[in-house]
């Protein structure tokens, strides 16, 4: 018997109708019992297989309407069912005014809701696996939400409504506000609460419950409190405290965001603490009496210095108004140091200054050589450029340490110091005998890398000088004194220094300084040839020293102080001459005595004593060689025989009369030389030292007349320097426009100093008169001349001539007995 197999998949037919199985009320009434007996915790009890065939019957044999609205109608009963027996008896009495009890009634109504929360998304996961074939088939049809979506509806309809919506969030501003007021929460509850709230989506949207109304209500009451929290502590704190209590505010925002807010309501919620705690209080936190800015600086506070950079960094006016305030409290105290400095400077006059000098060695224990410390002016400027910088390294360590580094502060830093060091017009005079001072004596006993330290902060201060060709010829009249009466201390030291000026301007600022070092070095290989050359020749009475100069490379003029020779030192001279031009032709030489100085053994009543006195001083002793005691000179006698200029004659004068070594004996005795005083020498004169030396009264900082003298100086120098580079500009442009040309030169000219914009017209004007340029038609703009031959050379770019030397540094030893 043969036998067939089907092919093809085996169908599954639904069960045969049958009206006993089919009965609606019936199986609504068994379904909804059973939906009770979920809401009710015990579905357990139950048949899932048997619920699920209910609700599968009821779609399949088109009752999927009555179902849905059955069970939706279930849902909502057990929804006002669970608020009323778990929410509405949680409602805050709204009675109590302690914070620990409305912490806790808060806390309590919180809870419920999680509750209630937690019950109905239980019972609503069980009905959405029974109804599984419902969400299928019949809403999908019919374009209703799925049970579980509308189990949210339902429980935001009837959950999240007045008076529960109401109660609900004023329990979340209450608990905030209490945990703002510094006690301790149920942080947890209101979590649950917000993680419910953010569950809730209102019409399906992304916009959650959370966003729509707690968060609205959260930023108002934040609104609210920190606009009157930022009054508060404006009233009651000082600025250290007031930057502590924000910083604190600001943490625990962010905490209670991270904890139990939605992360993004923390923007919005900074925005409020910013607006009121910051930005409106910025100048005044800032500039608090006896507490701001200043006062931190003064007592050095760095970590509220940072707790303040840190905050304003914050908000947008929040940099520009501490740069304001960091540039105005250095403004303030670099017046401070100008104002102290002119004050202590005011009626001071130079020459009781310069014969203080002089006299501070009285009262010391003999023996004791000149005073360590100059004059008063002197005093002044050290302690003026000591003072700008220690205050550089107090606001450097302000920065570095408080403000990060950050460069906006840098800016304002900078534009502060440049600001005040310009103020003061003695400022590249004062930096000048700074490094003066130190590479004198400063500098002994130190480390090469406590030298290198002192150079670098005296570069700081000097980068800030706008008029750095005045400190240029104040440095050179100082490093030629250094170098011919051989005070510097360290030729690494001195030649550090000329690195550092060379990577700071360039190497025509220093191409003259440097040949100032060549010059020491040569004439020291001519004086050991000149050695030599005596050792064949008669050599004269007098040993000297010379150091020849070049002429534009040092800092003295053909108008420098000269004087009469004596024989003796006239025939000294003349052999050095004669020596010298055998090896040079072509070349002139120009004595200079001002910055000389002479080793003369003098025979007095008691014992011989070495002096080491300057040359003009040496030129007024020899007068006195053969004269007897009770024989004088008088001061127009000095000064016909010398023929040394007054202002010099009184200077060595009172030296060698008024000081503590007093060779002569000035007629009247007093501090002061005047042209009526006459003068003899001190016989009686003691010492117990056999070595003396008798500084020059000197005015190391210039006086109001050479300082005046200087600075016409400078300006000639600046139009020579004006125009060479107006020349050079339109040679290479051509044609310019009057604001280009300006413009151009201002650029070129500012290393070196910032030139007037009228004085650059001035100087075009002169060069157009000069037909080295023309005006335009336009008049507004000029044309270079090509047609004139060039030959427009200036001292500063000049280079150095070797067919004029001058001498400087003369020494001498001689033996002058009495």
């Amino acid at each position: 018997m043969a036998s067939t197999r089907r092919t093809g998949k085996t169908k599954i037919k639904p069960p045969r109708k049958h009206e006993s199985e089919v009965s609606l009320d019936e199986t609504w009434s068994r379904l909804s019992t059973n939906i009770r007996e979920i809401h009710n915790q015990n579905a357990s009890n139950l048949s899932f297989e048997e619920n699920y065939r209910f609700a599968y019957n009821m779609v399949l044999y088109k009752n999927g309407g009555v179902l849905y609205k059955g069970v939706c109608g279930l849902v909502a009963e057990n929804i006002d069912r669970l608020a009323q027996s778990e929410i509405v008896p949680a409602f805050p009495s709204g009675s109590s005014k302690d914070p620990v009890q409305q912490s806790q009634e808060g806390e309590s109504l919180l809870r419920a809701l999680k509750r209630v929360w937690d019950d109905h998304t239980g019972n609503m996961s069980k009905l959405r696996d029974i109804l599984k074939y419902m969400d299928r088939v019949y809403t999908k049809a019919n374009d209703v939400p799925e049970i579980w979506d509308a189990g949210l509806d339902l429980f935001l309809k009837h959950i999240i409504r007045p008076p529960i919506q109401d109660h609900i969030t004023s329990a979340v501003l209450s608990l905030i506000q209490i945990e703002r007021d510094g006690y301790v929460i149920s942080r947890s509850a209101v979590k649950e609460c917000v993680g419910v709230l953010l569950q809730l989506s209102v019409d399906h949207d992304a916009k959650t419950v959370y966003k729509r109304d707690l968060e609205p209500a959260v930023l108002i009451a934040s609104e609210t409190f920190y606009s009157a929290e930022g009054k508060r502590l404006l009233e009651t704190c000082d600025a250290p405290e007031y930057l502590r209590r924000v910083e604190a505010r600001f943490d625990s925002e962010q905490a209670r965001t991270d904890h139990y807010l939605y992360s993004q309501t923390g923007g919005p919620l900074r925005k409020i603490l910013e607006r009121h705690l910051l930005t409106h209080n910025l100048s005044a936190v800032i500039s608090m009496p006896n507490s701001g800015l200043d006062v931190m600086v003064d007592l050095d506070k760095f970590d509220d210095l940072k707790r303040l950079y840190y905050l304003f960094s914050m908000v947008p006016s929040g940099m520009p108004t501490l740069r304001r305030s960091f540039k105005d409290s250095i403004l303030r105290r670099g017046r401070e140091i100008n104002l102290a400095s002119a004050s202590l400077e005011t009626g001071q006059d130079m020459d009781d200054g310069d014969l203080n000098e002089a006299e501070t060695t009285k009262g010391k224990e003999k023996g004791q050589g000149r005073a360590a410390t100059g004059p008063p002016t002197l005093a002044l400027a050290l302690k003026w450029v000591q003072n700008v910088l220690d205050l550089k390294d107090k606001f450097d360590c302000v920065w570095t340490r408080s403000f990060d580094s950050n460069r906006e502060a840098e800016s304002s830093l900078n534009e502060a110091f440049e600001d005040f060091i310009n103020l003061n017009e003695k400022a590249p005079e004062y930096i000048s005998l700074f490094v003066d001072e130190n590479l004198k004596k400063g500098l002994k006993g130190k480390t090469d890398m406590e030298v290198d330290a002192v150079l670098d902060k005296t570069i700081t201060v000097f980068r800030y000088i706008t008029e750095k060709d005045a400190f240029e010829r104040y440095y050179k009249n100082h490093l030629a004194k250094r170098l011919l009466l051989g005070r510097s201390v360290s030729d690494d030291a001195e030649r550090g220094m000329l690195a550092k000026l060379k990577v700071e301007c360039g190497y025509q600022f220093t191409q003259k300084l440097e040949g100032m070092f060549h010059d020491m070095k040569i004439s020291t290989d001519t004086m050991q040839a000149y050695r030599k050359y005596l050792e064949g020749v008669s050599a004269p009475e007098v040993e000297i020293s010379v150091t020849v100069m070049t002429s534009t490379f040092w800092p003295m003029s053909h108008s420098s102080a000269s004087c009469i020779f004596p024989e003796i030192l006239t025939r000294a001279c003349k052999s050095f001459e004669h020596f010298y031009f055998s090896r040079h032709s072509g070349r002139r030489l120009a004595w200079q005595p001002s910055l000389g100085n002479a080793d003369v053994r003098i025979q007095f009543k008691t014992r011989k004593h070495d002096v080491n006195v300057s040359t003009f001083a040496l030129v007024i002793l020899l007068l006195f060689e053969n004269l007897t005691d009770d024989e004088f000179l008088t001061y127009e006698e000095l000064k016909t025989a010398t023929s040394i200029p007054d202002t010099e004659l009184q200077r060595h004068l009172q030296s060698l009369a008024c000081a503590k070594f007093k060779i002569l004996k000035k007629h009247p005795p007093g501090r002061d030389v005047h042209p009526s005083d006459s003068f003899s020498f001190n016989n009686e004169f003691t010492c117990p030292m056999q070595k003396i030396k008798i500084s020059t009264v000197s005015a190391k900082v210039e006086t109001t007349k050479e300082r005046r003298e200087t600075r016409d100086r400078i300006e000639e120098e600046r139009h020579h320097q004006t125009e060479a580079c107006i020349v050079r500009i339109m040679k290479d442009r051509k044609h310019l426009t009057h604001n280009e040309l300006v413009n151009e030169v201002t650029r070129q000219l500012a290393s070196r100093f910032q030139p007037n914009p009228q004085n650059i017209k001035k100087r075009i004007e002169g060069l157009i008169d000069r037909e080295y340029l023309e005006r335009c038609e336009d008049r507004k703009s000029y044309n270079y001349l090509v047609r004139v031959y060039h030959l427009f050379m200036f001292p500063f770019f000049s280079l150095p001539s070797r067919h004029e030397a001058w001498i400087h540094n003369t020494k001498y030893f001689t033996r002058h007995h009495k």
